[in-house]
């Protein structure tokens, strides 16, 4: 498995989905956090970050367009992914506000690729979902 270069696999929080253990695997397969629909896991639906009224209602594609960035709410879930993962939501919505989505997109699928295989590392795992190698 590759990364894609689509923004849609980018969550509003500044997460790629596509390096997360949710969408990685096989069964009960997550599609992303911006392709969720009501079939769809119940941590999707409750994200209070995907669901906030406020960015909703100013049609912000990416919190940092938001009149409230960084929120509570994003600052406590970068905390937790920085401390567990090495990964900052807020260090990467400022990269795709620098750098447009698509350079953003090539930065993570070098980032994010086995160096023995090419397959996806997995943030939450630490490891390559094709070969099984650990990268951290």
């Amino acid at each position: 498995m590759n990364l894609k270069n689509k923004s849609s696999l980018i969550a509003s929080c500044g997460i790629n989905c596509q390096i997360c253990y949710a969408f990685l695997r096989e069964k009960n397969k997550c599609p992303g956090c911006r392709l969720f629909n009501k079939k769809e896991p119940v941590s999707i639906a409750r994200c209070k970050i995907r669901t906030c009224d406020i960015k909703r209602k100013n049609k912000a594609k990416f919190c940092f367009n938001c009149k409230d960035f960084p929120c509570n709410n994003l600052k406590h879930l970068d905390k937790r992914y920085r401390t567990k993962y090495n990964v900052s939501m807020i260090e990467n919505l400022f990269n795709i506000k620098k750098l447009g989505i698509q350079k953003f997109l090539k930065y993570e699928k070098e980032k994010w690729k086995c160096a023995e295989c090419s397959g996806v590392i997995c943030v939450h795992k630490k490891l390559c979902c094709n070969c099984g190698i650990k990268k951290f």
